[in-house]
């Protein structure tokens, strides 16, 4: 559901959850042997599409009989909502062989979700998101953070439950701060040292406890570039399934242009004047690259240089 005018790459899941069905173990049960359901599939991550008309990608959406005997039993299935009365599953698929070479031959093929992201409709990217964050979480979370038991899946596959101790464990989600700095009429970026050669991008940090957001903003801009803060403003938002981040994006104004990079985070920062961002965007700018589209970092200098 849009809620702005601006979104992000995997917002806009446009599947209504019906998180307040998710306990009814006989409703669900119902949902999945709907003779009009419709399952996804990943395995080890990577969705399975087909191509679509308009020469791009789209989901590649199965029976969910079928993806439940290839997962190997409901523990491996999820229930990403209803698409208007539709139930809609997905299946978390393992093992060293591909299955769009073995069972799933000529319906599609298993891609990596970073590279189709802008090749699938906006609505597909972000269901497959969900889908993907929602299994790592899984994966990384089978055993009681309380005891040591091993969990069982319960709601839908939106909660695990220790059969032992009883302790719920919820999917979690990691909030990062991602900011652009400037001050007057130039913007600052900042480079890793591991990052594809003349990378630029925003400076990005996770939120810690006890912290605002307007707070871990100020504090990553400093431990990493030395820059004091003068105010902060939110852009927009970005759920990031690498594994389970929300990418809370922010454009700061700073103090001045005294930074220095920290040698740990940062290997490089560099300031660039409105036409000069403009430039990096369009690729004009030699020897220096931006963050694609994909990326909240893009559209954050996106709307910097736009405000001129």
């Amino acid at each position: 559901m849009a809620l702005d005018a601006f979104m992000n790459i995997f917002a806009g899941n446009p599947l209504d959850r019906a998180s307040d069905r998710r306990t009814n173990a006989g409703w669900l049960a119902e949902q999945a042997k709907s003779p009009d359901a419709l399952a996804l599939a990943l395995w080890n991550g990577k969705p399975f599409v087909e191509p679509s008309k308009d020469g791009g990608m789209q989901i590649a959406y199965l029976a969910p009989g079928l993806v439940e005997e290839l997962a190997g039993g409901l523990e491996r299935l999820l229930f990403m909502g209803l698409w208007k009365d539709t139930p809609v599953f997905a299946a978390d698929l393992g093992g060293s062989v591909d299955p769009g070479e073995g069972p799933l031959q000529g319906l599609g093929k298993f891609e990596d979700l970073r590279a189709i992201a802008l090749k699938v409709p906006a609505p597909d990217a972000a269901i497959l998101a969900t889908a993907k964050a929602m299994f790592e979480w899984r994966r990384r979370h089978d055993h009681c953070a309380a005891c040591g038991e091993p969990t069982r899946i319960v709601d839908g596959g939106w909660k695990r439950q220790c059969p032992s101790c009883e302790a719920e464990h919820f999917p979690r989600t990691d909030p990062v701060v991602i900011m652009l700095p400037f001050v007057g009429e130039r913007c600052m970026l900042g480079r890793q040292e591991a990052w594809p050669k003349g990378m630029f991008s925003a400076l990005a940090g996770f939120l810690e406890p006890g912290e605002s957001i307007e707070e871990a903003c100020a504090r990553e801009l400093a431990e990493e570039a030395g820059l004091k803060t003068v105010r902060v403003r939110y852009h927009s938002s970005q759920p990031w399934p690498y594994p389970s981040s929300l990418m809370i994006g922010l454009i700061a104004e700073v103090e001045d242009e005294d930074a220095a990079p920290d040698q740990t985070e940062l290997s490089e920062v560099r300031w660039f004047s409105r036409e000069e961002a403009r430039d990096l965007l369009a690729g004009k700018l030699d020897g220096v690259a931006a963050p694609g589209r994909l990326a909240i970092a893009h559209q954050l200098i996106k709307a910097w240089v736009e405000e001129a």
